[in-house]
């Protein structure tokens, strides 16, 4: 009675893809890959580049951001708890929790420190706690912005500081009722006048009624003196990682789209935000697809629904989203990294790595690339579930691990001083 698994696993990448036709059962598909230990593995990553876990025994770290001197912090935090109103969402439930750490979410901040610039961290303080599920970070004007899921606040920060001087002040409450998508995604305009934040829907299709979506299902333009918001873009139903495009200032997204349609429908994807923009839930997908479950339907919105601009695939769940820097190698140096967190919904799991998208004139063109893998073992284990990717400027991606609980830095391969070798050997451990 669910809907078909199908082992068969289409390409959908890029700006045009083929879009089968939904399938409807009792119940979706629901199979998420089993944890396991990565003892002495680690992910792979391309020829010519290097991974180590430069922090662990984490509590839920989510998304990461470089400062200025070096230091690398993380949001570490666990928020959600709506309630399970059918019995799918009592499966459903059941069905991911078997995919994430037993651990606690930390609800706290936590700074890693490299003193001596050998890509071993070797300071580590907590920057700020009793926070409530901190996910996206940013700085500027002097402040680090934080969005938990209730609400975006920030402390006053100075260069190397190693924790708050204070407890955060509000800038502004953020939808929290329900919080079925609790995440709060956070990217800042260059010029700092203007904070985005990204608020996922409160279901999956409306089945909470349209009450509950007010204000959701968007990315909020917030000013960053005043706290004053409004909508930015609409019908995103879950944009969980933003970023600002270097040298042109757009903003760009990855959105985690609807489920229950089979195991390849709806993509996933990857778009520049068009201010005003409306991109089609709950009405409609990938542009103007009418989604048939959604009564009453509305037209208008269809025929205004913008089609994004490159598939990431569907149920891969990006969570992460980066700009690259040419100091990543030339093979990487124009394009974004994308933080796939894994499906939980498809019989054939899709997801669980790091993937390359290439950009050519400021646009996604080409393939993805798989830039770091094996979090999905050939045993159908995973050994770790990537979330947020952040760019260190110095030539390094950094990589979030909710699973494992695990920082992960993948660098080029450069020739080392004979003084630092042993160092750099001594990093190349794996969490336990």
């Amino acid at each position: 009675m669910t809907g078909c698994g199908g082992d068969s696993n289409p390409v959908q990448h890029g700006p045009d893809v083929d879009l089968p036709n939904p399938e409807r059962g009792l119940l979706p598909a629901m199979e998420i890959a089993k944890p396991a230990e990565w003892g002495e593995l680690r992910p792979t990553v391309p020829s010519g580049y290097t991974i180590s876990a430069i922090a662990t025994d984490l509590k839920i770290p989510r998304q990461t951001l470089v400062l200025p001197n070096g230091d690398i912090l993380v949001a570490e935090g666990k928020g959600g708890g709506a309630p399970k109103l059918t019995p799918k969402d009592v499966i459903a439930g059941y069905i991911k929790s078997k995919g994430t750490s037993a651990v606690g979410g930390g609800d706290r901040l936590t700074l890693l420190r490299d003193g001596d610039g050998d890509g071993v961290y070797e300071g580590r303080t907590i920057f700020a706690e009793n926070l409530n599920a901190p996910y996206g970070l940013a700085l500027a004007n002097g402040f680090l912005y934080v969005a938990n899921q209730d609400a975006l606040v920030r402390f006053e920060y100075r260069d190397g500081q190693t924790r708050a001087a204070g407890p955060p002040a509000k800038v502004t409450d953020l939808p929290a009722e329900i919080n079925h998508h609790w995440t709060k995604a956070l990217a800042v305009s260059p010029d700092g006048r203007f904070l985005y934040v990204g608020i996922g829907s409160n279901s999956n299709i409306t089945e909470r009624g349209m009450a509950a979506e007010v204000d959701r299902a968007m990315i909020w333009q917030v000013d960053s003196e005043t706290g004053a918001h409004k909508p930015y873009a609409t019908g995103l139903r879950n944009p969980t990682a933003l970023a600002i495009q270097p040298g042109m200032g757009r903003l760009w997204a990855v959105v985690n789209e609807r489920d229950e349609l089979g195991p390849n429908l709806v993509p996933d994807y990857l778009t520049a935000v068009r201010p005003g923009g409306f991109y089609g839930w709950p009405y409609s997908y990938w542009g103007s697809n009418v989604d048939p479950r959604v009564r009453p339907q509305d037209p208008r919105k269809v025929a205004s629904a913008i089609r994004p601009d490159y598939s990431l695939g569907s149920h891969v769940a990006p969570l992460g989203l980066a700009f690259s820097t040419p100091a990543m190698g030339a093979r990487f140096s124009q394009g974004v990294f994308v933080g796939q967190h894994g499906s939980w919904n498809r019989d054939d799991p899709s997801g669980y790595k790091i993937v390359f998208v290439p950009f050519q004139g400021g646009r996604p063109a080409g393939p993805p690339i798989d830039f770091a893998s094996g979090f999905l073992g050939a045993d159908g284990k995973t050994r770790g579930r990537p979330v947020g990717v952040t760019i260190d400027p110095r030539g390094a991606l950094i990589i979030a691990d909710d699973l494992s609980n695990a920082i992960w830095r993948v660098t080029p391969i450069r020739p080392s001083r004979p003084d630092r070798a042993a160092s750099a050997a001594s990093s190349q451990r794996s969490p336990r």
